[in-house]
């Protein structure tokens, strides 16, 4: 059998024309001369080296179509009906409720949250209420990399930014509702480490705190752009982008003349971080006024694993994020984002021993949050569980966002007066539709009355899973998130009790 999905896909509005489709190539079974090209290979025939990457990009996200092996769903949750932990073994005391949820960290300013849960970066789509709505629930953010070329108003000084005022009104996003919970992260890749980006960003937003981007599971390497034609390419040369071929090339001139120039790209530099270089960068930044500092990685070969920890170590960072094959993004090559990297539960399994090593030779680990196509609370405790004692917070970064657009969409539709047909039985205003704004009227008061419904959607997802997660919790008598582990799962396959095995040998 294949794992992988036919030569069809959402990413480019491709399918294959017959049912029968060979399980190995993805291809019709039976592939006739008259069909006019409705799968991936038809489309590559046209559009040739740009059918890499989805054609459907834009005011979306994508994510994996691959159905892997091995996922969460191969664990059920375990349950107890005796005792208590982390609470006194009352009836009254022992309550959803009194479920301990906070989950600070932090290596030199400790950073809390209300619940274990950490937004991933992005800066598309609705941020504003993606970022706001992370504030509201009181759990972190990050601002995607690239950042800067969303400004229209960017200014830049022999290589480095000089003036990025959008940079402020994203932060406000934030800190309009920040009620000590939480925090907002720039992300950097190396490009806008190479700009100047973090140290602008501190010296003149006020910017607490920078993650560094090693790597993104869906985007293993940074994307090849077309660009419309010579003069682009020039333009794009000229903000230090690497453009292929080279527009100043003596060669590409003269056939730019002769009328035959070739397709021009631009390409992100993939990361070439070093000790060397990161651990003196990130002192600088502390000296700046940077309070806190993340890594992001993903599923890559497990030497790799181990370096990226190694290094956050010696340089005091606060939180690694680990993203796990079959999570998102914007732009991504399409079989890049099903066919590379370890799937989230099988890298989260590479970790534990990784991390219990380097516990064992006296190394100070940072908290560490897994994020790789989590949505719901079951997922969550799953993780939490399987990652005890070392991973500490799941990140929802795709889910999160269909909860600022979708609740964008309905608030939009109410005041309009056409409310959506699924909602109908609920009410007809914000009011009454958005069942948890009396809990932000309590925290906010009436000012909650004018927040973005996109803002309130974010709150009121994280709020379910803050309250799910609260009763798996109490369902296993343990009334402290943080004294979930590998107990608290059933396995059900052979491949789920693999996993367990393989973790629970690494604590050992």
């Amino acid at each position: 059998m294949s794992y992988s999905p036919a030569l069809g896909s959402a990413f480019n509005d491709t399918q294959t024309r017959s049912q029968h489709v060979n399980s190995q190539s993805g291809m019709c079974s039976f592939c006739t001369a008259d069909c006019p090209g409705t799968c991936e290979i038809g489309i590559s025939a046209a559009l040739g080296a740009r059918s890499v990457y989805p054609t459907n990009t834009g005011n979306n996200q994508v994510a994996s179509e691959k159905n892997y092996p091995v996922d969460y769903s191969h664990f059920n949750i375990n349950g107890r009906v005796f005792g208590a932990s982390g609470c006194e073994a009352d009836m009254e005391k022992a309550t959803i409720f009194n479920v301990k949820m906070s989950s600070d960290f932090g290596t030199i300013n400790p950073v809390k949250q209300t619940m274990p849960i950490i937004l991933p970066a992005l800066i598309k789509l609705n941020w504003k209420d993606y970022f706001g709505g992370a504030a509201m629930a009181g759990v972190s953010c990050v601002i995607g990399e690239g950042a800067i070329d969303k400004d229209p108003d960017l200014a830049m000084e022999n290589g480095k930014v000089a003036e990025f005022p959008w940079l402020g009104k994203v932060l406000d996003s934030f800190r309009r509702y920040d009620r000590g919970y939480g925090q907002i992260i720039l992300q950097c890749n190396i490009e806008d480490d190479a700009k100047g980006v973090a140290e602008y960003a501190i010296q003149k937003h006020g910017a607490p705190a920078i993650e560094f981007k090693f790597g993104q599971s869906a985007k293993g390497t940074q994307p090849v752009v077309p660009l419309p034609d010579y003069e682009a390419a020039l333009k794009a040369k000229a903000k230090g982008v690497v453009v292929y071929p080279d527009p100043e090339d003596p060669a590409i001139k003269e056939k730019q003349a002769d009328g035959c120039a070739p397709n021009f790209y631009s390409y992100a530099r993939l990361p070439m971080w070093t000790e060397d270089y990161l651990i003196p960068h990130i002192d600088a930044l502390r000296d700046m006024g940077m309070e806190n500092v993340y890594f992001k990685m993903a599923g890559y070969d497990p030497q790799d694993l181990e370096a990226v920890l190694r290094m956050a170590s010696a340089a005091r960072v606060d939180m690694v994020t680990f993203d796990g094959a079959g999570g998102g993004s914007g732009y991504s090559p399409c079989r890049m984002m099903n066919e590379w990297g370890l799937p989230t539960i099988m890298l989260e399994a590479a970790l534990m021993p990784i991390c219990e090593k380097l516990k064992e030779e006296g190394f100070t680990l940072p908290a560490i949050a897994m994020t790789g196509g989590f949505s719901m609370e079951d997922q969550v405790f799953k993780a939490l569980a399987l990652g005890a004692p070392f991973v500490t917070h799941i990140g929802l970064c795709r889910a999160a966002m269909a909860a600022a657009t979708s609740a964008e969409k309905m608030g939009e539709m109410i005041r309009a007066g056409n409310v959506p047909a699924h909602l109908k039985k609920f009410g007809s205003t914000v009011d009454e539709i958005f069942k948890d704004l009396p809990d932000l009227r309590g925290l906010y008061g009436r000012e909650a009355n004018s927040f973005s419904t996109g803002a309130i959607g974010v709150y009121s997802y994280l709020n379910r899973i803050d309250r799910g997660l609260r009763h798996f919790c109490a369902l296993n008598r343990k009334f402290d998130v943080k004294l979930l582990d590998k107990t608290d799962l059933i396995p059900l396959t052979v491949d789920a009790y693999d996993i367990l095995a393989m973790t629970e040998d690494a604590l050992l």
